[in-house]
């Protein structure tokens, strides 16, 4: 009985350790301004996105590094889930109303059946969705497939910008993804 007590112990002291270091880490949020639910990091605050490839769900592949110098906007959505249907017509014609200016959409599909995934984009959008039922791609990111829709808006160098885990209108995405098209690299073309 003494030793499950001092295993017991000790367990609970690794673990309040543990969350005070990350309470105290640097994380993006702290690094970041939130508006409106919305992370959005200065672009000598940003992080490199986590490698970003997998299988389309039309079949093929895909690897975010062919994309490299475009800004990418991803959304995380499920078939299963209403505020992504809600949110698809306005990633659709965000989509359309920003891709002149070097922007690019990917879907990921979480958590789904290909079947029902390929039913719920057809009519919907037009760019491309990965197919990830396991959501390996959503944790990568940070993003629990339980709280899907999200969306993350790489820059053009790859790198997180803006996260934001709700649903999103063109209202509010298009000025988002408009401001990070936008932005000129430094003159000595590093970042």
């Amino acid at each position: 009985m003494p030793a499950r007590r001092w295993i017991a112990g000790l367990l609970a002291a690794v673990a309040t350790t543990a969350a005070l270091a990350g309470c105290s880490s640097d994380s993006q949020e702290q690094r970041c301004t939130t508006t409106d639910g919305a992370i959005e990091c200065a672009p000598d605050q940003r992080s490199t996105a986590p490698k970003l490839s997998g299988e389309l769900l039309t079949g093929g592949s895909y690897d975010v590094a062919t994309d490299r110098g475009q800004v990418i906007v991803v959304n995380f959505w499920g078939s299963w889930c209403p505020p992504c249907r809600a949110e698809a017509d306005d990633l659709e014609a965000t989509y359309q109303a920003t891709k002149a200016s070097g922007v690019t959409f990917l879907g990921i599909n979480v958590q789904d059946n290909r079947d029902k995934a390929l039913a719920f984009e057809e009519g919907r959008v037009t760019y491309p969705s990965l197919f990830d039922p396991p959501s390996r791609l959503a944790l990568a990111f940070d993003i629990s497939p339980t709280t899907i829709p999200a969306t993350v808006v790489l820059d053009r160098d790859g790198r997180v910008a803006v996260v934001i885990r709700s649903a999103v209108t063109q209202e509010r995405l298009q000025p988002i993804v408009a401001r990070i098209a936008a932005e000129q690299p430094p003159p000595n073309g590093s970042r």
